[in-house]
């Protein structure tokens, strides 16, 4: 593959120094669970995201399982989530006993659609769970105002929106709790899994690392049920070497999109819509064809490679079959797993790369 859709060693190689510096730092310290340099990447981590605590845990899922329970989301509750997301977030619900209840998306940007949230509360909802889906910021003030009206939480699904900004301020700290991963293909990417939780709320930081931590905050000491999803300090030291370095990042991420929206205008592709209040962290460039399976066939036979985010709804997949919703029940999400397709985007693309991808793309079927 020439432009390959992903490739995790481009980050190592500009920051090899300061990664393995940061590495053998750990080696040598002998404090190999939570300690001085998780404590150091939370404090970090929550002044870069504009909040006041931040709490490293295992991944992303746990991030948002964490969470839910922080917030006493528990059995028979109910959960609005986006309809068009990746699964992980619906699977959070589940862990804690609750139910999703899917919202479909905005059509323009892809994210859950607020004004459809009102329609779906019932006596049974606990809590609004809006994802900033490939790091285009959610438009938040409608549905904290929702929230706040009728007494709901709001937790925030960032995993994608590492640096990305809503009406000025940094994805963060605006619900009562935002959840973050760490995952290694992700804007901010440990070499390995990882998670976070940032918030404003004193208390339910204090409960997630409760929760995190066997349910103890002395040592054999158990107040409550917990489980085990500790940041690693590894991670942790790997993601303290690449923070300094992810507002520039970002800067290249929006070159590139910049570039494309520019170059794939005019073509039989629908390009990303960006509110005037949303300023995107680009982890991912989302691209509608009609023709998705030539497209990506053609992409790929000129040595670009590309990803679908997501084929298959949450709705739709086995795992969900019990909740009994038929295809056709949500047809905006429906028609985009149908049609989205991601192009290869990161701060490692060189000037060569997306020229190829954008003159390949827009040879397809003869688009000039």
């Amino acid at each position: 593959m020439t432009v390959p859709f992903l490739d995790l060693r481009a980050a190592y190689r500009e920051l090899q120094v300061d990664i393995d510096s940061a590495v053998s730092r750990v080696l040598a310290s002998g404090w190999y669970v939570l300690g001085p340099e998780v404590d150091a990447f939370e404090a970090e981590w929550a002044d870069f995201c504009d909040a006041k605590q931040a709490v490293g845990v295992g991944n992303g899922l746990e991030a948002l399982i964490l969470a839910l329970r922080a917030l006493e989301v528990g059995p028979g509750d109910e959960v609005l989530v986006p309809s068009n997301t990746y699964i992980a977030t619906w699977l959070a619900i589940s862990a804690v006993g609750a139910y999703p209840v899917p919202v479909e998306p905005n059509l323009e940007t892809y994210n859950i659609d607020p004004g459809l949230i009102e329609a779906a509360i019932t006596p049974a909802t606990k809590a609004i769970l809006p994802v900033h889906l490939y790091g285009q910021p959610v438009d938040l003030d409608p549905i904290l105002n929702i929230a706040r009206h009728h007494g709901l939480a709001v937790v925030e699904d960032a995993a994608q929106a590492h640096g990305a900004r809503y009406k000025g301020q940094r994805i963060g700290a605006h619900g009562d709790i935002v959840c973050w991963s760490f995952y290694p293909g992700k804007n901010l990417g440990a070499m390995g899994d990882g998670g976070a939780i940032t918030t404003n709320r004193k208390d339910l930081a204090d409960r997630v690392r409760l929760l995190r931590n066997y349910g103890s905050r002395e040592k054999y000491v158990n107040e409550v049920p917990g489980v085990n999803s500790r940041l690693d300090p590894l991670q942790a030291a790997i993601l303290r070497a690449k923070l300094p370095y992810l507002d520039e990042w970002t800067e290249r991420r929006r070159a590139v999109a910049a570039r494309y929206t520019e170059g794939l205008s005019n073509t039989h592709l629908i390009v990303p819509y960006v509110p005037a209040w949303a300023e995107p962290a680009w982890h991912l460039y989302v691209v509608r064809s009609q023709g998705r399976e030539a497209f990506t066939k053609f992409l790929d036979d000129k040595g670009v490679g590309t990803l679908v985010h997501y084929p298959i709804p949450p709705h739709l997949q086995q795992a969900y079959a019990t909740l009994g919703i038929a295809a056709g029940t949500l047809p905006h999400c429906e028609l985009l797993a149908r049609e989205v397709l991601s192009l290869p985007i990161g701060p490692h693309l060189s000037e060569e790369d997306i020229t190829k991808v954008v003159e390949a793309s827009r040879s397809f079927q003869g688009n000039d």
